[in-house]
């Protein structure tokens, strides 16, 4: 049964392992621990029988929801996870007043696109050679929430 939960010290080397694995510029497990201590961050893993399958994270800055990270470990591609992942950040993030959600993407990562655009994400604009190994185009998505 998949669990989504906040992440802990104790993730850390598993989740920079996935970022390696799937990014070429991938965070070290330094950049992970001081998002985690940040009170303005909030990082979630996806987890079955013991195993992290995926990760996501953003930061709170003046009530917008600067995601950071999204990744699910390869082999559990297309099941869900990386959507269940970020509906539990949006819903936590409106919880916490977030008003608006943005993320960069890159150009060629057609299914994340799919998905960010499934949850209501829209490109806003392009940041130019804004990824590296390779250059690459980022596509800028937000995504306004309804705070009640």
């Amino acid at each position: 049964m998949l669990a989504i939960r906040e992440m802990t010290e104790h993730d850390i080397k598993e989740v920079a392992i996935l970022e390696e694995a799937a990014f070429s510029m991938p965070w070290s497990e330094e950049a992970f621990l001081e998002m985690i201590k940040n009170p303005d961050a909030y990082y979630y893993i996806a987890e079955e029988a013991g195993q992290i399958l995926g990760c996501c994270g953003m930061r709170d800055i003046l009530g917008e929801g600067e995601i950071t990270n999204v990744v699910v470990r390869e082999e559990y591609r297309n099941r869900k996870i990386g959507c269940k992942l970020m509906q539990h950040l949006i819903t936590r993030g409106v919880a916490l007043g977030i008003e608006a959600f943005i993320l960069e993407v890159r150009k060629s990562n057609i299914s994340a696109i799919r998905l960010y655009e499934n949850l209501g994400f829209r490109v806003e604009g392009i940041r130019k050679n804004f990824y590296e190994k390779p250059v690459e185009d980022g596509l800028v998505m937000w995504k306004k929430t309804e705070i009640k």
